[in-house]
């Protein structure tokens, strides 16, 4: 038998353009088996709908076509409009090259060691994608050395679906959940570390600080922060990648901080970019130098044998610096919290109100502020299906009225259901960050009952993940401040309207009750004070945002109540907790205005007004004595809260504002009274 070589070359066959093809009708006969080929030179096709090959020379190239380039992603800033239109003054136009340019050269100088003029050579983009030789834009320092020649990658302004490529390739603990969350871990670390917690006493900022018993602020000194810098400087400059968040705080633009987040996780950048505000395009092209910088080298220790350690985390804010540095924990809310104990600095020295409380406003425009401690149902409360929303847990209080510092959620997910909160279970999606949460092994469906890790599981996500939120998070000036807690003594009404002077006393004393649990079969509450219901972020003497509160509400006409969602009818153990329905009902006539024209009857003891009437409440249950049977018991039980509130004022009993301490004297004859 003829070769198959030989046969084609005998057997051609020609074109329409006159060029030799093999003759595939002639070829099907030499098959192999006898087998016949179907004939694929019919020209009768219908249609030649052949789609063109792709124009590349390999694989990498059509990978590169996978990607086009887009704006970083950006916070909406309406409900509608996605975001800020360009402004409509003229703009010198700047190439995405020089843009390149500024950024990377502003983030080298963040991460500059104080000891050299310039920072490391930095590479905007992830190693992993390396297209030939790599060159920085910074110049190479003169002094040579091994860390001077070396190039750090920056992941700049890294959108959710990056960061979660990186999370997933790159740290352990890292997975999508079915809900489309990504659950990661923070580590040893489950919550923050108020003890390890430092804060550089310096000139310019010392005098207006609050030091000494009951402060949060444990001093270090200027020396030590820069050391604690250096180890986290050096540790980021080691890796082969940071992550750059350049975002921004206050959706007041008037009062709007920048700030800078460099991280050695997705994780953290992930988190990041959920809690703040995210810039635009053009508000990134203009973002310049930041206002304030944290350098997160939470993987890394601090050395314990540097002066004012206590272990071996330490988080450090210098405010002349305006630098803030963590080492040894990996927990996200550490920078949540930095950035808001900063606002606790900043927005004062503008005469502007920090405020740890949720917030939302009717359709009137009416805005409610609501303080709260944990279990205190300020989440639940603030979150209300018939009003929008303007945050969960930041606010500033300014004198065009109120906004949020956040752009982002923090909630806890603890026992968290889609039947008792629904805002929260539909926020948990792609994008959002769940921390040290239990999954299902196969098909990764959260278990948020489970505490195996902790009890302080975390859901981040932006604050447009809540359907009925406020775009802009602004709003006009407060009509109504809620002051809740969950009196677990049961002797408190479930509402009292308060002056200006109670509402200092009860706001600086941030009061509520936990209830222990049944220890070797005790059960007892036990009363609990944080000032300004957030004593753990405040910078400055309570006293002082206290007289803000109330010169504000003074000057807007607004009105405080002090509400209790704890027990009635006698205290845990005995009683009964106040049925959510009963709450609802009173903070429903709080937002209505009908409480503002009832009759009121004054408590004994802490001198509370009292409705003698809320619409669809049980009259008993207005005043706590009438539903307790034991009334000798309640009187005893009542006495015994008032010394816990005295004892706890004692802390602020000699603060004097401006050398003088009569507003004190006021503040403290608006407590409870015992003869």
């Amino acid at each position: 038998m003829p070769s198959l070589s030989g046969l084609l070359s005998n057997k051609m066959a020609f074109n329409g353009n006159g060029n030799e093809v093999p003759d595939f009708e002639f070829m099907s006969s030499v098959v192999p088996n006898g087998l016949s080929k179907i004939n694929t030179k019919s020209t009768e096709v219908c249609k030649d709908d052949t789609t063109p090959p792709v124009k590349v020379t390999n694989v990498e190239e059509l990978h590169a076509l996978q990607r086009k380039k887009a704006s970083a992603p950006t916070t909406p800033r309406t409900a509608t409009n996605p975001s800020t239109p360009r402004s409509m003054t003229p703009r010198s136009y700047v190439s995405e090259e020089e843009l390149h340019k500024q950024q990377m050269h502003s983030v080298s100088a963040s991460l500059a060691s104080l000891t050299r003029d310039q920072g490391p050579q930095v590479i905007k983009g992830d190693p992993a994608r390396k297209r030939g030789p790599l060159k920085s834009v910074v110049a190479p320092r003169l002094d040579i050395s091994d860390s001077a020649l070396k190039f750090t990658h920056v992941l700049y302004n890294l959108s959710p679906s990056e960061l979660y490529e990186q999370a997933i390739k790159f740290e352990k603990g890292s997975f999508i959940t079915s809900s489309g969350a990504l659950a990661t871990m923070s580590g040893a670390k489950t919550g923050r570390s108020p003890k390890d917690k430092r804060v550089v006493k310096e000139e310019t900022s010392q005098d207006d600080l609050w030091w000494g018993k009951g402060s949060p602020n444990i001093e270090m000194d200027e020396e030590t922060f820069l050391v604690n810098r250096e180890r986290a400087v050096d540790y980021l400059n080691s890796l082969e990648k940071v992550f750059v968040n350049d975002q921004f705080l206050n959706w007041d633009p008037e009062n709007r901080i920048k700030v800078r987040i460099i991280s050695a996780r997705a994780y953290h950048s992930l988190f990041m970019h959920n809690m703040c505000i995210r810039p635009t395009p053009e508000e990134l092209e203009d973002f310049g130098t930041p206002d304030f910088t944290i350098y997160n080298a939470g993987q890394f220790p601090c050395n314990r044998y540097t002066h004012y350690m206590s272990s071996s985390t330490s988080i450090d804010l210098n405010l002349k610096r305006k630098e803030m540095v963590i080492l040894g924990t990996q927990y996200a809310g550490e920078m949540k919290k930095g950035l808001f104990s900063l606002m606790h600095y900043l927005m004062p020295k503008r005469g502007i109100l920090s405020l740890h409380s949720g917030c939302n406003m009717g359709k009137a425009g009416d805005v409610a502020l609501f303080f709260g401690l944990s279990g205190t149902g300020k989440t639940t409360l603030s979150t209300d299906p018939n009003r929008q929303l303007i945050g969960d847990d930041e606010h500033c209080w300014s004198d065009t009225g109120v906004s949020n510092i956040e752009g982002g959620c923090y909630a806890k997910c603890i026992d968290l259901s889609a039947e008792k909160e629904p805002e929260i279970w539909n926020a948990i999606k792609f994008g959002t960050v769940l921390e040290n949460v239990v999954f299902e092994e196969h098909y990764r469906e959260v278990d948020y009952s489970d505490k195996s890790v902790t009890e302080n599981t975390r859901a981040a996500y932006p604050i447009e993940f809540i359907p009925n939120v406020r775009l802009p998070c602004v709003g006009p000036h407060p009509k109504n401040v809620i002051l809740l807690a969950c009196d677990a003594f049961g002797v408190l009404p479930p509402v009292s309207r308060l002056t200006h002077a109670q509402t200092m006393y009860h706001f600086i004393s941030g009061y509520t009750a936990l209830v222990a649990g049944t220890v070797e079969g005790v059960k007892e509450p036990t009363a609990t004070f944080s000032a300004c219901f957030g004593a753990a972020f405040i910078m400055m003497q309570p006293t002082k945002y206290a007289a803000m509160l109330a010169e504000k509400m003074e000057r807007y006409g607004a009105t405080a109540w002090l509400v209790n969602t704890g027990w009635t009818g006698g205290s845990y153990g005995v009683g009964s907790r106040m049925k959510l329905a009963y709450t609802r009902k009173i903070i429903n006539a709080i937002h209505d205005g009908s409480l503002l024209n009832a009759e009121y009857v004054e408590t004994p003891i802490f001198n509370l007004s009292v409705p003698t009437e809320v619409n669809g409440l049980p009259s008993e249950v207005l005043q706590p004595q009438n539903a307790w049977s034991d009334k000798k018991l309640y009187n005893e039980t009542l006495k015994k809260l008032a010394g816990l509130f005295q004892k706890n004022f004692e802390l602020y009993a000699d603060y004097k504002v401006g050398g003088d301490s009569k507003l004190t004297q006021k503040i403290l004859e608006a407590g409870p009274v015992l003869e």
